[in-house]
């Protein structure tokens, strides 16, 4: 467990936390409401590898080896050129602070941390932390990687083996008012990316089943159509292994560590969250039956009916480009042509 702390003071600013991976919508915009998801579980924290926060600079500022030093091998809008290590927890874990009030800007219904950090050590008045919790963001605290320091960091307990990931609670792809999850939205614009990314420019096939309509309209919508497609699946542990293999699978990241399960053979993996994984991997098993006997193929009970989207799934769009212009394979002219050409449409179909 630790416990983050002001450097200026030593003030503890956060409850007893357990590192998990930064998710894959750690910087998404999932849509304007008026009440944002909180995007850390209470009692964790992650910490995102990359700079953030000022200095800001532009693409044309940037030469190419300044670029790929920070990982981006695509152009992109501006890049940080501040702290790497930013710590990102619920707000509700955060300790000891204040709002500046001269920082709080916003686009619409809460802060959106334009201003910079927003919230103030209490006992010294150093500013720590950001808080976000604007409409089309996800609620979130994120510590300045300079600003704070760890004052208690006890061995955590050893991670989740498989087993215990595997059959841990799976995330629902439908929240109650009929839309997708935006995490689904989000790892699947990751894992689109990582596809596009392994494919070599060759049509990739999903089969029937949970991931055709996540995966299918936009494989097929960004890939050109041809013979020699490459195939794709679910794979993973507990998941019976399928002959021939693919030749690419889904797995799942490990929630704690960020490990990718590796699938045998020459199958390449692209990783999804595991939450969501784990709803996939179980997805065949979600039949509703009635208490004694059955019912007729396609026909379902309704105590209660089970939620269904109202619009078509879209992967997240700022997802895929965020991840796919960090991939190195984006140079290739090809994906690199197709990234340029996406990005000046960019709420385009499949996004």
């Amino acid at each position: 467990m630790t416990i983050f702390g002001c450097t200026g003071c030593g003030a503890e600013l956060t409850a007893p936390l357990t590192r998990v991976a930064l998710p894959d919508s750690a910087h998404q915009k999932h849509g304007y409401h008026a009440t944002a998801p909180v995007l850390m579980g209470p009692g964790t924290y992650a910490v995102d590898p990359a700079p953030s926060g000022p200095p800001w600079r532009r693409w044309s500022e940037i030469s190419p080896e300044e670029a790929e030093a920070q990982g981006v091998h695509a152009p992109v809008c501006a890049l940080s050129f501040g702290a790497q290590g930013a710590v990102a927890l619920a707000p509700g874990d955060l300790r000891n602070t204040a709002v500046i009030p001269d920082r709080c800007g916003g686009h619409c219904c809460g802060l959106d941390g334009s201003d910079g950090p927003n919230l103030a050590c209490l006992r010294c008045a150093r500013p720590v932390a950001t808080r976000i919790d604007d409409c089309p963001l996800w609620q979130v605290v994120w510590l300045e990687a300079r600003a704070v320091r760890r004052i208690r960091d006890e061995p955590e307990a050893p991670a989740a083996g498989w087993d215990e990931v595997v059959a841990g609670e799976g995330s629902a792809p439908i929240d109650l008012s009929g839309g997708w999850n935006p995490r689904w939205e989000a790892t699947v614009g990751a894992a689109l990316a990582r596809l596009l990314a392994a494919s070599d420019g060759t049509p990739l096939a999903v089969p029937d089943g949970p991931l055709a309509p996540l995966f299918r309209r936009a494989l097929d919508t960004l890939l050109p159509p041809g013979p020699g497609a490459r195939t794709v699946a679910l794979a993973g542990p507990g998941l019976p292994a399928t002959a021939p293999s693919p030749d690419l699978a889904l797995v799942p990241r490990h929630p704690g560590t960020g490990e990718v399960w590796r699938p045998p053979g020459g199958t390449i993996p692209v990783p999804l969250e595991a939450a969501v994984w784990v709803w996939l991997a179980r997805a065949p098993e979600r039949v509703l039956l009635p208490v004694t006997g059955g019912l007729p193929e396609g026909v379902e009970r309704d105590d209660p009916l089970p939620l269904r989207p109202w619009y078509r799934f879209r992967p997240a769009g700022d997802v895929f480009f965020h991840t796919l212009a960090r991939l190195p394979e984006v140079r290739r002219p090809w994906l690199r042509a197709l990234y340029e050409e996406r990005r000046e449409r960019p709420w385009a179909d499949p996004f």
